[in-house]
């Protein structure tokens, strides 16, 4: 296959490793924005300011090609992998709205609303406006960039309402070390992808209270009560949480020590200013910029998430850590549902 990734990021560049070290040895080329982070990779063969130490293969190219060259080079691909942050998705899809090639975005999360009075999308809902003839779909799942291509046991769920993007991601990824399983449930996929960021950042603040393993484990719990009804709200299917998108990626952006939003939320704790903690991690924390949404887009459905709200107060600085565990103890007993 010929695969180009889009973005190189700490995870776009760790798939395109992975590919181009695939057994059917893909031709595999990395495509950066900037002509000066190309130039650094192509020089150096590695990514050192988002996967520093994990050299490239030989055969991996590096490129920084620009309209036109760029549009006929992303014609003669068999995939292309979005790989940027989500508030570059929408630009990124208008680009390739005339492509007619399989496609799927990793990003995960909701895009900020544009205006106050609409709310934030899902990857599946931009690509919807802005590029309603490509065929897409998403690859998500339980994945360190760092684990991921240091050949880790991994595995990952390829979502699309095409068969052909299903097939085009198993036939790019799926290896002895990195299984790819497919799904039709869009929806479900980018909803748990989303919603587990801004669980992570409660959790974080969590451990760095140190409230203990019940109270961790809770929280995870109930994490994923409100992430199932909000989804299941916006079409997925109910079962689809219980999988390597919804449970899987909750419980590893939860509990692991590499997770952005975890050390948000540990750094919240410690007293950090919201503006430090992102400023100190170097990377994007996709539940930073999706909680809002996640919450804006719960209130409109009539779904109730108390802990997405409590991290929302928090990151907005309306409740302090404290508090905000106060105002999740402090509500009145219910069923668990």
């Amino acid at each position: 296959m010929k695969i180009t990734v889009l973005g190189a990021g700490a995870f776009g560049t760790a798939l395109a490793i992975c590919a181009n070290q695939h057994p059917e040895s893909h031709s595999v080329t990395l495509w950066s924005r900037g002509a000066g982070h190309q130039r650094a990779m192509q020089t150096q063969r590695e990514n050192q300011r988002y996967l520093s130490g994990v050299a490239f293969p030989p055969t991996l190219k590096v490129s920084q090609l620009q309209d036109p060259y760029l549009q006929t080079h992303l014609s003669s691909q068999d995939l292309l992998v979005l790989a940027m942050p989500m508030l570059g998705l929408r630009g990124l899809l208008v680009s390739l709205a005339a492509i007619r090639v399989p496609m799927a975005w990793v990003c995960k999360g909701f895009e900020t609303a544009l205006v106050d009075t609409a709310p934030g999308l899902l990857g599946h809902e931009i690509q919807a406006l802005v590029a309603p003839n490509v065929a897409a779909g998403v690859l998500s799942g339980p994945s360190f960039a760092q684990e991921v291509v240091q050949g880790k046991p991994t595995a990952l769920v390829a979502a699309s309402a095409h068969a052909a993007v299903r097939q085009a991601l198993v036939q790019a990824f799926h290896s002895p070390m990195l299984r790819v399983y497919a799904s039709e449930d869009v929806v479900g996929v980018e909803v748990g992808g989303a919603v587990k960021n801004v669980l992570a950042i409660a959790t974080g603040l969590c451990d760095g209270l140190n409230l203990g393993l019940n109270a961790r484990a809770a929280l995870i719990t109930r994490g994923l009560a409100e992430m199932t009804r909000l989804g299941v709200a916006l079409g997925a299917k109910a079962e689809t949480f219980m999988g390597l998108s919804g449970l899987g990626d909750l419980v590893l952006t939860t509990t692991g020590d590499l997770s952005r939003n975890r050390r948000v939320g540990l750094a919240l704790a410690q007293g950090i200013s919201l503006a430090q903690a992102t400023q100190e991690l170097g990377h994007v924390a996709e539940g930073v910029y999706s909680a809002h949404t996640v919450v804006q887009r719960a209130r409109s459905l009539g779904v109730d998430m108390p802990i997405a709200q409590s991290v929302v107060d928090l990151l907005q600085g309306r409740l302090q850590p404290e508090q905000a565990v106060a105002a999740l103890m402090g509500r009145g007993p219910g069923q668990e549902v």
